[in-house]
């Protein structure tokens, strides 16, 4: 792909990411990175049951599930199989631009509604939000402080593309705990996060439902570099090979709880992943499943211990809820 520089790390991010999902299955051992979903059934099954329980306690109200960043739709198919047992079947609506992930999702969540941005989602209808792995994804502007603070930028230089420093910026733009920090400080900010943080929350507000953010990050704002890329499985350099490996960066939990609180709704967390797992009965699903089919009992306690032990201090789990739903199980 072809990237004109100088120009801001979000742009630079937006743009390697667009062609990178737009061109690949990204999943998977035979691509770049392994996802919750992917790891075990497991996950999808206790989502879709977390959205059920919620549903039930809140009267039963006609809900659309809506998952931000599907995948190949493994999470929404496991989930979907759990709620109806539970008695919830809503309609699937889906928000993904990658073609080629759309054919993914199509064979697994037939009839499913796609989107491409959050404002044409259902209007008349509560809206149960699944984000596993979304927000991480989104493009991130970055501060760097030299003697004053800077917009960090991305410059091509024979072929190569480096972080450079751009024009100083105003003070005003820095948060005032942050406006005397060292040289070589780096403060990162995600206005697509916030922007669609506050769209959702504006959305269960005024229709009812919740949105479930599970992804990797921190409570900010705070000072550091988080971008990183990987490719094959293992890290990489995130201005080499723009648009051919997966560019993300640790999500401000924080940030985005305070987004959803702007707009009316309630913020829940975050929690650790292996936390909301633990509540939601991963045990009793792994011990259920070990029983029905003893051939993959290794595979499920596999699946169990990397959702659990390897990613489950990592990853945290924020929840947002429209102001008269009730609380949601493991947040309370």
């Amino acid at each position: 792909m072809t990237i004109a520089g100088p120009m801001s790390v979000a742009q630079f991010m937006a743009a390697a990411n667009a062609h990178y999902y737009a061109t690949r299955d990204p999943l998977g051992t035979a691509g770049d990175f392994v996802t919750a979903p992917e790891i075990s059934q497991m996950f999808g099954e206790l989502i879709g049951l977390w959205c059920a329980d919620l549903w039930d306690r809140a009267g039963r109200p006609e809900i659309a599930w809506v998952e931000l960043g599907p995948g190949r739709g493994t999470l929404a198919a496991d989930a979907m199989r759990a709620m109806a047992k539970a008695g919830l079947t809503p309609t699937m609506h889906l928000v993904e631009t990658s073609p080629v992930l759309r054919g993914l999702q199509r064979e697994r969540v037939p009839g499913a509604t796609w989107h491409d941005a959050v404002d044409t989602l259902p209007g008349d209808v509560a809206l149960v939000v699944v984000a596993n792995e979304f927000f991480d994804a989104l493009p991130i502007r970055q501060l760097i402080k030299r003697e004053q603070w800077h917009e960090r930028l991305v410059a091509c230089q024979d072929t190569l593309f480096l972080p450079i420093a751009g024009k100083p910026i105003p003070d005003a733009i820095v948060p005032d705990r942050f406006r005397d920090a060292p040289p070589g400080s780096i403060i990162e900010a995600s206005p697509d996060a916030v922007a669609i943080a506050r769209a959702l929350a504006g959305r269960l507000a005024a229709q009812g439902g919740a949105l479930l953010a599970i992804d990797y990050g921190y409570e900010g704002p705070a000072l550091g570099e988080t971008l990183q890329a990987v490719r094959g499985h293992a890290a990489a350099n995130p201005f080499a090979d723009p648009g051919a490996q997966d560019l993300s960066a640790h999500v401000d939990f924080a940030t985005l709880a305070a987004a959803g609180q702007a707009e009316g709704a309630v913020a829940w967390g975050p929690i650790a992943q292996r936390d909301l797992l633990g509540q939601l009965g991963i045990d009793a699903r792994a011990a259920a499943l070990a029983r029905t089919a003893p051939d993959r009992a290794d595979e499920v306690l596999a699946g169990r211990t990397r959702l659990m032990q390897d990613m489950g201090e990592l990853f945290r789990a924020l929840a947002l809820t429209a102001p008269h739903w009730p609380t949601p199980a493991a947040f309370a």
